[in-house]
């Protein structure tokens, strides 16, 4: 017997149409004669439209603009802006603009299950092959991020998980030896903290084996033997995401793919980011990624090499100085300056961008002191051009190859600026 009344009042469906969605009663059982059983009318969806991606692109490029315009425009008339009433029209201008842009960045936005729906499933696949039992909790995977972070947080988030199955977890037999249950827990959770999305990975195995990082990191010569031994906890896992250092026995199906931990490190301070790690013997190990929400505003410093200004993600400047031209030393074709009591590898930024200066009659140098795949740098530029919060705009075709320029902008005075991925520098 058909049993579903569909609300002719709700214009959603018509009789006959509904008709069509009716379901039988799932009992097998007759009702009573001049009774009818109404199933809850499901709730109406949400209306959506299909836009295709190079159609959203190009209506965010163009929301870039109004922003853009919007700020010359005040700039351009500021002698001008102490009359009341041209000063309340912009200040109703730019929340119409604010606006504007929150509305549009919600449009980037997808979230976190988008990548992460997928680990539970590999991490049994990976267990299985080595003879473990893992079980996969997610935690905050509705959270949205940009579109453009969400994607390539794919790939490091399946190399964490797979390295915590691999690496990470006991099999059984060891587990209940260690007093824990056969099954291994991994835990991902992702937590928003101010403009910023906070991802852990985290594994209840055996720990890092620190002695191993630590004998890694002598033999590939990152630390000399004499101090190995006073380092914090904290240094000696921060070898991991070293290129080339790895704990690995072998290379196997699981591990040994050349995607790495450094490769991980590297992807996310690529997106504004960064990684860190925290380890105890016989209790577990937890990586936490940290990556903005947004990659379309971003805040700066801009730098000046000859006639030109660059832009750097402020979240990979430590500090900024100058220093006296004579105290860099070259060596062999390399420079380096003595940074408190570390010598410090100096990269001439113009020589990296191949911008011709001269940097004749200089009595200091301007550095920006930052880190490139875990090596502490100073980077040589001619000048500071202060700090900016900015729309970043993707890097025209014609420049899509170099892979050093990430991002875009124009400044209020129409000058084109480049945002800097550093770690393409090496």
């Amino acid at each position: 017997m058909l049993v579903k009344r569909v609300s002719q009042a709700e214009g959603v469906f018509s009789p006959a149409l509904a008709a069509e969605f009716a379901v039988t009663n799932p009992s097998g059982s007759g009702s009573k004669s001049g009774e009818e059983a109404a199933a809850p009318i499901a709730p109406p969806l949400t209306p959506t439209v299909r836009v295709r991606t190079e159609t959203l692109d190009r209506f965010l490029s163009a929301v870039g603009e109004v922003i853009l315009s919007s700020s010359q425009l005040r700039t351009g008339v500021a002698p001008y802006a102490k009359d009341p009433e041209v000063a309340d029209g912009f200040d109703r201008v730019d929340r119409r603009v604010s606006e504007l842009q929150r509305r549009v960045l919600e449009l980037r936005t997808a979230p976190l299950v988008r990548v992460t729906d997928n680990l539970p499933r590999a991490a049994r696949q990976v267990a299985e092959k080595l003879g473990k039992r893992v079980e996969v909790e997610i935690l905050g995977a509705e959270l949205e991020l940009d579109l453009s972070i969400l994607d390539r947080l794919g790939e490091p988030l399946l190399h964490l998980v797979r390295n915590a199955v691999d690496h990470g977890l006991e099999t059984p037999e060891n587990r209940v030896v260690a007093g824990k249950p056969e099954i291994g827990r991994i835990r991902i959770e992702a937590r928003r903290h101010k403009d910023s999305i906070e991802i852990d990975v985290s594994d209840d195995g055996k720990g890092l084996d620190l002695a191993s990082v630590c004998r890694r990191a002598i033999e590939a010569g990152l630390i000399h033997p004499d101090l190995a031994e006073d380092l914090p906890v904290e240094e000696v896992a921060a070898f991991v995401f070293h290129p080339g250092l790895s704990t690995a026995q072998g290379i196997s199906e699981v591990s040994g793919r050349g995607v790495g931990m450094d490769a991980v490190k590297a992807t996310v301070e690529s997106l504004g980011g960064g990684v860190e790690l925290r380890t105890q013997a016989g209790q577990g190990t937890t990586t936490t990624l940290v990556v903005p929400i947004t990659a379309a505003v971003q805040r700066v410093l801009l730098v000046g090499i000859a006639e030109e200004r660059v832009a750097i993600p402020i979240g990979k400047v430590e500090r900024i100085m100058e220093v006296p031209i004579d105290t860099i030393e070259e060596t062999a074709g390399e420079a380096f300056a003595l940074i408190g009591s570390e010598p410090l590898p100096v990269l001439d930024l113009a020589k990296k961008l191949r911008i011709e200066n001269s940097t004749s009659g200089q009595i200091s140098v301007p550095l920006v002191i930052s880190e490139i795949r875990g090596e502490r740098i100073a980077l040589r530029v001619d000048r500071f051009a202060g700090q900016q919060e900015f729309y970043v705009k993707p890097v025209p075709e014609l420049f899509s190859k170099v892979r050093i320029l990430s991002g875009l902008t124009v400044l209020d005075d129409g000058s084109p600026v480049f945002l800097l991925d550093l770690n393409q520098l090496g």
